[in-house]
């Protein structure tokens, strides 16, 4: 069975109650459920931290082990070389995940440092993303 991690950037463990227009309303613990029930042949693990250093950690210590990632970066996307060298640094493919289209809100959202040492990228689906993304690793 093929292992897989979703792994969540700064402010996302807010999802449900943060910018419900923007993000929606339904948690991501919610959600998780939804997809580890519906994806029952994979394993499907989570991370989420506000630090940058921590995602970079979970990084290193799921990149050589872990048949996928799944990166939500959030803000750090447009922000953080250090993790797009940590990216780069490790074996197991990532793929880029955003719930809005960060190419239709502001000009900085619009440069991804993660996006160029990815698999793929997937935006703007809403959390139907990390699913677009779960698909992949089939």
């Amino acid at each position: 069975m093929k292992k897989i991690i979703i792994i969540n950037g700064p402010n996302l463990n807010l999802l449900g109650k943060r910018e419900p227009n923007v993000y929606g309303s339904e948690t991501f613990e919610s959600f998780l459920s939804e997809m580890q029930a519906k994806y029952a042949n994979l394993e499907i693990y989570y991370f989420q931290s506000n630090m940058e250093g921590e995602l970079i950690s979970k990084l290193h210590e799921v990149g050589f082990s872990y048949d996928g990632i799944i990166l939500n970066a959030a803000g750090y996307t447009h922000t953080s070389i250090a993790i797009a060298d940590a990216v780069r640094a490790i074996k197991t493919p990532v793929v880029e995940v955003h719930i809005s289209n960060t190419f239709s809100r502001e000009e900085y959202r619009h440069h991804s440092f993660i996006s160029s040492v990815s698999k793929g990228v997937i935006v703007g689906f809403g959390l139907k993303s990390y699913e677009l993304a779960l698909k992949f690793y089939e």
